[in-house]
């Protein structure tokens, strides 16, 4: 057990969503000092549950000039993951040229993050992106990633976390940290936790004002809309079968209250499957809600969704777990004090 640690810092919230690693970092006393974030429906968001906020939030982080950025202690992105190009590093190498991390990362989104750390020099950071970021073209771009950050002058060091340690969905994220100096930090195993999605389905009498007649009815129970329609699910049982009959492993996923939900992704609000909650036999299965969604990633009850449903899936789909995302700023806290303090 992680003993617990409240330091002051501030951080920088970039590729930011709708604050899922922010509220992590929040969690250990950190103050958010910058955001950037492209999407004009996540900044929604985003707002809409951080309006103490005194900075607007910035938007494509490919025109943002990182000496306007204010200082930060801690650097926060849930970058995309891309693949670098060789072609320019290869005619440097064989000219004998060296090369540099501006060479072997030029174009990417990643780029911007180093260049940020490399001018702005915080004192640690922490990136987040999915499991396949270390397979990613071979395992090059992973490579490429932790040469540039030790390039730049940071030890990093990464692990892999499963959100279904904190809640109720398998979720495998690729998360590095990295620090100015060598402070000795090292991730700890995760913490083993046992979740149900009956923590997150609502229930009669479990009312959320601002929910009722967007998702439940008066009385907490889920609206009709969110069951399938009859051609909706049989189109999803043919396409299954016709897959299963040619060896493919494409199907839907109907689960019960007592279950664990496969991982939530942008393309929910397409048809749900890969997550369909038990109506029992008389009733076709039904989507979450998008309350149900923030809850299955750890955001609670107080948490303002103002977009659409379908945006809310797609916004909830692309965010990390909140309790995971607090159980990695907790593991770094006393190691990012120290980092500060040694200046």
């Amino acid at each position: 057990m992680l003993q617990t640690t409240t330091i002051s810092f501030t951080f920088a919230d970039l590729f930011a969503g709708i604050g899922g690693i922010r509220l992590g970092f929040e969690s250990i006393g950190g103050k958010c000092v910058y955001t950037s974030e492209w999407d004009s429906y996540a900044q929604k968001t985003y707002a809409a549950n951080h309006p103490e906020d005194s900075h607007q939030i910035a938007g494509d982080i490919t025109q943002i000039d990182p000496a306007s950025i204010p200082d930060f202690d801690v650097l926060l992105a849930g970058f995309p993951c891309q693949p670098f190009s060789i072609a320019g590093v290869s005619k440097k190498q064989s000219l004998g040229r060296p090369t540099g991390f501006q060479d072997a990362t030029q174009g990417t989104l990643f780029f911007h993050v180093a260049n940020i750390l490399d001018i702005k020099r915080p004192a640690a950071f922490m990136l987040e992106n999915v499991k396949n970021l270390l397979s990613h073209d071979k395992g090059r771009t992973f490579r490429i990633i932790m040469e540039t950050l030790h390039e730049i002058g940071y030890t990093a060091t990464h692990t892999v976390a499963d959100a279904q340690n904190f809640v109720p969905q398998h979720r495998e994220r690729t998360l590095i940290a990295g620090f100015r100096r060598d402070v000795g930090f090292s991730w700890p195993e995760i913490p083993y936790g046992k979740h149900t999605l009956s923590e997150i389905l609502h229930r009669k009498g479990d009312v959320i004002i601002s929910d009722v007649g967007r998702y439940t009815q008066p009385d907490g129970t889920v609206l009709p809309k969110y069951t399938l329609s009859a051609h909706l699910w049989t189109y999803l049982q043919e396409y299954a079968a016709k897959h299963r009959a040619k060896g493919n492993g494409f199907g839907y996923s109907v689960v019960t209250s007592s279950d664990v939900a496969r991982t939530l992704s942008a393309r929910y609000y397409k048809d749900g499957s890969e997550i369909l909650i038990s109506q029992g036999d008389s009733c076709n299965p039904r989507r979450l809600t998008p309350r149900e969604c923030a809850r299955l990633m750890g955001y609670d009850d107080s948490f303002i969704i103002p977009v659409s449903d379908t945006r809310a899936y797609k916004q909830f789909g692309n965010s990390v777990a909140v309790p995971a995302m607090k159980w990695a700023a907790q593991c770094m806290a006393p190691y990012i004090q120290k980092a500060m303090s040694h200046g």
